[in-house]
């Protein structure tokens, strides 16, 4: 109970902290694509039960339901590659984690048209596991396009996890997002 307080506070922490950033990526996805500038979708959590991610929107409004890594540059925003480069646009997912359906730290959760992924995650036991904000195969570089591959990394996780090893993804996410800034 002590432990789920600590992290609801330090995810409200994280909302407030990031609100400004947030509010000025809001404006510019705005202006450049309308509203809404957030965006709600259904992925695997959990024992594969379904949930409702929420994320600043980084496509335009007619963008397809598919994984980052198959759509096509013309349904990107402008301002959504920095964004997303930032990794701005999944501060929302706090309210996830705050509402038990995300790990701050854990295998990025899927979408349900994702079915490689699935049954390769199925495989190795990964929905054992409750998904996260960021993960090890993030850090590491893997995305959805290798989904064998992908879920062995995310078994590697369920395996290791522990206080150290999400210390070392935290710093290597906040590395990533700093290089991309520096870029």
């Amino acid at each position: 109970m002590i432990i789920v307080v600590l992290r609801n506070i330090i995810c409200l922490t994280g909302l407030i902290a990031i609100l400004p950033f947030m509010v000025i990526a809001s404006l510019f996805i705005f202006l450049e694509d309308g509203f809404p500038v957030f965006f709600k979708q259904k992925r695997i959590g959990l024992n594969k039960q379904i949930f409702t991610i929420y994320k600043i929107r980084t496509l335009k409004r007619n963008a397809p339901q598919v994984g980052t890594h198959e759509i096509e540059d013309r349904y990107k925003l402008k301002v959504g590659s920095i964004v997303r480069a930032l990794k701005l646009d999944e501060f929302p997912q706090l309210l996830n984690v705050i509402l038990g359906d995300l790990n701050l730290i854990g295998p990025r959760p899927g979408l349900e048209s994702q079915l490689a992924l699935e049954e390769a995650r199925m495989v190795q036991g990964v929905f054992d596991a409750k998904p996260g904000i960021t993960g090890l195969a993030q850090v590491l570089g893997y995305d959805m396009s290798t989904p064998e591959r992908l879920a062995e990394v995310d078994k590697l996780y369920v395996n290791h996890k522990s206080i150290k090893l999400n210390a070392i993804i935290f710093l290597g996410t906040l590395r990533i997002s700093i290089l991309a800034l520096l870029e």
